[in-house]
């Protein structure tokens, strides 16, 4: 006898932007992106070991909390020049940003950017491709605009809600009929457990080093889900409004629809989101 699955719960319907300002922040951040494409592409592996690591948020290639967790010059400016163009362009709404903190009052804020200058810096100082510039303007339902700029890949992504998901200006088609079996699932520090019980299930476990490029693969259907344990609100704020507008459910710890997770989060295609929330839970 065959047992129908449950329904996947479902999000509350996400609050109405007004879309005069979906368009001014959709420019606005596809611009920060271009240019952040720009910055790390030319600069990409240039500062490897080039500078002692040094604690602390001064100048030049250094660390912040242990010897992996690397910050640059090139964070630093990309999120200056990030804040600059939103405060001039959107004054009333408050930065979140990984280098510099939370703009006063950020907490409370009905809407506010959030940006992560370069997602995946352990990869950029190395010159491994894989690292990201991630936008979004964030109000009480979640991401209503995101970008992602993919340099490695020569590619911008960017979504507002209830507009699609779009690469390089393409729209791109959500997956029909996804399964696990033969497909790719992302993860970031996934636990062993996890992947072994992955591979029992005939699929595969990718580590890429960025939560926001994880997430991005599963809006663009090269996996069919992304499974992340740790990470900042910047990580994924840009990813998580591009998935939702290729059509991915977005859940927390427990399977409960979140548009922004905290404490480890699942982003998946409908039709395997429970297959894969049992998976890494055992």
């Amino acid at each position: 006898m065959t047992v129908a699955s449950m329904p996947l719960p479902q999000l509350p319907p996400a609050e109405p932007v007004d879309p005069g300002l979906l368009s001014r922040a959709l420019e606005a951040a596809g611009r920060l992106a271009n240019d952040a494409a720009e910055v790390i592409s030319a600069t990409l592996g240039r500062d490897h070991g080039d500078r002692p690591a040094t604690t602390g948020t001064g100048t030049g290639t250094g660390t912040k909390a242990n010897p992996f967790d690397w910050v640059t010059d090139t964070d630093r400016t990309l999120e200056r020049h990030t804040r600059r163009v939103l405060a001039a362009e959107f004054p009333t709404f408050p930065v979140v940003g990984e280098e510099y903190g939370a703009d006063p009052d950020a907490a409370h804020a009905p809407m506010r950017w959030v940006v992560d200058p370069v997602d995946g810096t352990a990869n950029y100082v190395a010159g491994l491709p894989w690292c990201a510039y991630s936008l979004a303007l964030v109000d009480a339902s979640g991401p209503a605009v995101g970008v992602v700029a993919d340099p490695g890949r020569g590619q911008i992504y960017a979504a507002a809600r209830g507009r699609g998901f779009r690469a390089n200006g393409v729209p791109i088609r959500p997956v029909a009929h996804p399964v696990v079996a033969g497909s790719l699932v992302c993860a970031e520090d996934p636990e062993a457990g996890f992947v072994g019980r992955v591979r029992e299930a005939h699929a595969g476990v990718r580590v890429l080093g960025s939560a926001a490029l994880a997430v991005t693969q599963v809006a663009l259907g090269h996996a069919v889900a992304a499974v992340l344990e740790r990470y900042h609100e910047w990580d994924v704020a840009g990813a998580l409004c591009l998935a939702r507008e290729a059509g991915a459910v977005v859940m927390d710890r427990a399977g409960r629809p979140d548009p922004m997770p905290v404490g480890g989060l699942l982003v998946a295609l409908p039709a395997v989101a429970d297959e894969v929330h049992r998976l890494w839970h055992g």
